[in-house]
């Protein structure tokens, strides 16, 4: 029996944005389950509430069966013919919306023909968009041609939701057992769904190491007319291996340099980043100045989308527990809808007589609307001079936001004489009400 993976946060997201007059854009990462939300999800909830069969339309534009609507003629006389003379409300399903366009005519084309020709499905959208009896919902997975444009393109009228692989509570939820060997399984393997119905570590490996391979460098090198697919994956390798760490275009140059003797321009490497995380392999945590309440340009942290990704590119070969707990925080902060930076804390420091300012790091300032939390990632805490390292940055903060430590295994939720919490890294991805408390 096939497990059914519940995706609650987004599923709800969907419902309670029904019939609004927007258009539903669900994004994210390619296989990430944003076609499974739709069809399967949200398709059995419209059902139990009575939404007949035929006033739901489903188009995966990613499969054989419906190839021929990439054509945007073909796409609207489909769309045309469905929606036309049905009673009730037509819900309109497109996957994968990007493939709808023309094919590139012969000879060298221009930057604008480019554009017009990739988002000519825009104004099909608009139109049945404007159909008091159509409510549309389309999923992509560029976010430079659906994220970026929302605002432009559906004069506003456009709403996104991002879907991300599995957080670790959803995937405990899905494969259930011993909280420590889910952990380890998914501190290795990640959180994308199909994982959870492959038994073998053979088959995990060979399912994430075929993603890259045959959809994903294949997306980017086509969408973007790239020359081959071996400069975007060394990029994407060397960023993979310093997920967790301040980089940025010009030492990750010097790290390719060093690997391949031949160093690309850091602007060239800034570029790939760039389809990188329009591809949402990677988000990007810049570094916010606390005290000045400023960002600041350079170096930043990017963070894969999946740790089951990351490890699968590097051959498992950097499986540090420290550097993935510190992702795997990130990714859960994330979905659960929270903006995250990465501090930085300037203090003065006095010894000998002498003043030293020091920059002090807080892993991540969370930013949920009004409300704000500093987060430190401390996989172990042996001793009182450990801790007083971790915690340093957090007692200088000086304000009144709350201040929490997240440290590996099973510990209970506390707060000591100064403020700080802490909080064991299973009961802080397990409870999602944590932060709220």
């Amino acid at each position: 029996m096939t497990t059914t993976i519940k995706r609650d946060f987004y599923l709800n997201r969907l419902i309670h944005a029904k019939g609004d007059g927007f258009v539903k854009i669900v994004t994210g990462l390619r296989r990430c389950g944003k076609s499974f939300l739709l069809f399967n999800l949200f398709k059995s909830h419209l059902l139990k509430e009575g939404v007949r069969r035929e006033n739901i339309v489903e188009v995966a534009l990613d499969r054989k069966k419906d190839a021929r609507l990439r054509n945007p003629d073909a796409m609207y006389e489909f769309l045309k013919t469905k929606t036309a003379k049905r009673r009730g409300t037509i819900y309109v399903f497109l996957d994968e919306i990007q493939e709808c366009k023309r094919p590139r005519t012969a000879g060298r084309e221009s930057a604008e023909a480019k554009t017009e020709r990739e988002q000519e499905f825009y104004d099909i959208l608009n139109e049945f968009r404007d159909q008091q009896n159509v409510d549309l919902y389309v999923t992509g997975s560029n976010s430079r041609l659906l994220v970026t444009d929302v605002a432009t393109q559906f004069r506003g009228r456009g709403e996104t939701i991002q879907v991300n692989p599995l957080t670790f509570s959803e995937y405990y939820e899905a494969v259930g057992g011993d909280k420590s060997d889910a952990w380890s399984d998914y501190l290795l393997y990640g959180g994308m769904p199909e994982l959870v119905h492959l038994k073998t570590d053979e088959a995990k490996k060979s399912y994430l190491d075929g993603l890259f391979k045959t959809i994903y460098f294949k997306d980017i090198v086509e969408r973007n007319d790239l020359p081959d697919e071996l400069f975007l994956s060394n990029v994407n390798d060397v960023l993979m291996s310093s997920a967790g760490s301040l980089t940025n275009p010009t030492k990750l140059a010097n790290h390719i340099a060093s690997a391949t003797g031949r160093k690309p321009d850091p602007r060239t490497v800034g570029r790939y980043i760039d389809l990188l995380m329009d591809a949402y392999l990677f988000r990007k945590a810049e570094r916010y100045d606390i005290k000045g309440r400023s960002y600041l340009e350079s170096p930043s942290k990017y963070y894969p989308a999946d740790l089951g990704l990351r490890n699968a590119r590097l051959n498992f070969r950097q499986v540090e527990p420290d550097h993935l707990m510190e992702c795997a925080i990130y990714t859960e902060l994330v979905a659960r809808g929270a903006n995250v930076d990465v501090g930085m804390l300037e203090i003065e420091t006095r010894a000998g007589g002498i003043r030293e300012r020091k920059r002090l790091e807080i892993d991540f300032v969370v930013n949920f609307r009004h409300e704000k939390v500093y987060i430190q990632s401390a996989y172990r805490l042996p001793d009182d001079a450990k801790r007083e390292q971790e915690t340093r940055g957090l007692r200088k903060i000086g304000d009144s936001f709350r201040k929490l430590v997240v440290v590996d295994g099973i510990q209970p939720f506390y707060t000591d004489e100064t403020g700080i919490s802490y909080v064991g890294l299973m009961e802080f991805l397990l409870n999602p009400t944590l932060l709220s408390l």
